[in-house]
């Protein structure tokens, strides 16, 4: 083929509703078509997989005979699709199990219109499907097909006579990068990629989890690349956030530990999200430290409009020594964090998530930014919260940098 391609997948509607009310012919007509395109592709050398669009609602009698012929033509396989998501892992497992006998290997391809994916195609794979179409993250058609991480663990983790051969330790940076490239972002509370799949919050769970972490996680999080952490909130106990100071090189007595529970309990109550930089600040304050903050902001300068690339000029107090420096980007918030990170002391400091809520209503609205900044194996959370996105912003980025570079 001139693209150069060595396979094609045929998409062929197999439903009433498909045949009659948009193609607007006879079935008879649609397997002249279905075999007339298997021949071309087959004369032309290529790998033909043959899918019945719409098959979760079609005649189980004229989906066999569409299949049978596309493999008569020389189909190599053919696959079932639930174009609108409307099986259930029941009614997945007996349609599958009613193509079993069919001689060409057999794949599914499910849409998540009822959440119901993952489970149809565990339920198919089970059945006699021994291959199935999947997407990173769950991206697709409306509300997605089936996510790809959560049905190659489930298959590894809850379905031990199957394998897929692939790498599961490296699925966490698949679905970040795809995120990232996409725009399409990642639920928190997704299953094994999403940012809360392996976080404690309740007091419980967390006792249990340092005890042994197979109390309340049916995996490791380092089996899909993820490590483990201890959200901090209303609802923290005192192990759990015992732990938590730990990992930010502070130890406490259990009067201290109580203290800053209390204190972190108090914010919380108010709808406050408390950060790590929140976390820090209320334990100097029980435990008496005073930081002394190496970096310190005197002025930002934005010059932004839609005819102009954004340019910011900050003007820093860094160990005493003030610096000026500038920066563009595609927008004045990048151009102002550009400006100020472009700096020596910067260097290994990645910024690796930035969240903005308006508090209030209105254009002048109080905005509450959030970012997450990594420093070799340390990441930490900080929060601005100003008038102005770009201060809000350059507050939390300042903030948490400082943070790290308490060593």
């Amino acid at each position: 083929m001139d693209c150069d391609v060595d396979a094609i997948n045929l998409v062929v509607p197999t439903s009433d509703l498909h045949i009659f009310d948009k193609l607007k012919i006879t079935k008879d007509e649609l397997i002249e078509m279905s075999n007339s395109a298997v021949d071309y592709c087959k004369d032309h050398g290529l790998t033909v997989e043959l899918s019945a669009e719409d098959a979760s609602r079609s005649s189980i009698d004229f989906l066999r005979k569409v299949f049978l012929n596309a493999i008569d033509q020389g189909a190599d396989r053919v696959c079932v699709c639930d174009t609108v998501g409307i099986l259930t892992p029941d009614t997945s497992f007996e349609l599958f199990n009613n193509l079993r006998d069919i001689n060409a290997p057999i794949s599914c391809h499910c849409h998540n219109d009822f959440g119901l994916a993952v489970a149809n195609t565990l339920s198919a794979i089970k059945a006699g499907a021994c291959e199935f179409h999947s997407t990173v993250n769950g991206i697709g058609e409306r509300a997605g097909n089936t996510s790809f991480e959560e049905c190659v663990v489930a298959i590894d983790r809850l379905l031990p006579d199957f394998s897929t051969d692939i790498n599961i330790h490296e699925i966490y940076n698949i679905s970040k990068l795809v995120a990232r490239l996409t725009g399409v972002y990642i639920q928190p509370n997704k299953a094994i990629v999403g940012e809360n799949a392996f976080a404690h919050e309740s007091g419980i769970h967390s006792d249990g989890i340092i005890k042994n972490s197979a109390t309340y996680e049916p995996m490791t999080p380092e089996l899909v690349g993820r490590t483990r952490s201890f959200i901090v909130g209303k609802h923290m106990g005192t192990h759990g956030l015992d732990s938590r100071l730990k990992e930010l090189g502070l130890d406490v007595d259990k009067v201290q530990l109580q203290q800053i529970c209390d204190n972190i309990k108090e914010l919380a109550d108010k709808g406050k999200t408390v950060t790590d930089v929140d976390l820090q600040a209320i334990a100097d304050n029980v435990l008496d430290i005073n930081h002394e903050d190496r970096i310190k902001l005197e002025d930002v300068t934005i010059v932004s409009g839609n005819r102009v690339m954004p340019t910011a000029s900050v003007k820093l107090n860094v160990d005493g020594e003030e610096i000026l420096n500038a920066g563009v980007g595609i927008g004045p918030v990048d151009a102002a964090i550009n400006a100020i990170k472009s700096l020596e002391i910067f260097d290994d400091i990645d910024f690796i998530e930035y969240h903005v809520d308006a508090i209030t209503g209105g254009t002048d609205a109080l905005i509450d930014v959030i970012i997450k900044l990594q420093k070799g194996d340390r990441i930490l959370s900080a929060r601005g919260t100003e008038p102005d996105i770009i201060d809000a912003s350059v507050k939390a980025y300042i903030s948490g940098v400082n943070r790290l570079l308490q060593e």
